[in-house]
């Protein structure tokens, strides 16, 4: 079993659940924190005053089944040079996302629930953690089908600079489009841009 200050130092945070999985009860766990002043972040997660903050992946603990998606995924794919300004995840429709938005530090959308996974990779953030992410061709699709409500000097580029890479997957694109009904808007986009 592992004590406290070990199991910070492999997960980067502490929660109770973790605390509890190697045997340390409640208490003790509770009586750390107060003794080494660790810092909660969210609900549950805490971390030791001089770490920084993974914000990306206390959002993935605070809320495992959201997708980082839209402004979040375009500017990690280098699509767009704006990094962005609150989070935007993507959770499935009923999904109680007041918590999230609450803040005003992330914008939620939503899909259907047989929908969500699609696309769903994981990728290593800035600090080295996993999170996930839609790969490269449901971020073009999820772009189109919020295009009234993405900037068109945002929408525009970022189009542009995936038609330019080497490394996009246009049967994916198509096949992804056919899922969300846009295929014919994703094909249009596409003839004018290769």
């Amino acid at each position: 079993m592992k004590d406290m200050a070990e199991l910070i130092k492999e997960y980067g945070y502490i929660t109770p659940e973790i605390a509890a999985k190697n045997g340390i009860s409640k208490y003790k766990f509770y009586k750390y924190v107060r003794e080494n002043d660790l810092e909660q972040v969210e609900h549950g997660i805490y971390i030791p005053q001089d770490e920084w903050v993974d914000e990306l992946y206390v959002l993935h603990k605070r809320c495992p089944n959201a997708v980082f998606s839209h402004n979040e995924a375009l500017y990690f794919y280098g699509l767009t040079d704006r990094e962005p300004l609150v989070h935007t995840l993507t959770v499935y429709s009923g999904y109680n996302a007041h918590r999230l938005t609450a803040d005003g530090r992330c914008k939620v959308y939503t899909v259907k629930k047989e929908l969500l996974d699609v696309g769903k990779v994981f990728v290593k953030d800035n600090c080295g953690n996993e999170i996930p992410m839609y790969d490269l061709e449901r971020t073009i699709c999820d772009l189109v089908r919020s295009r009234s409500t993405i900037d068109i000097q945002e929408f525009l580029p970022a189009l542009k600079a995936y038609a330019a890479r080497k490394d996009k997957d246009l049967n994916k694109l198509f096949e992804y489009s056919k899922l969300f009904r846009i295929q014919n808007v994703v094909r249009k986009y596409m003839e004018v841009l290769l």
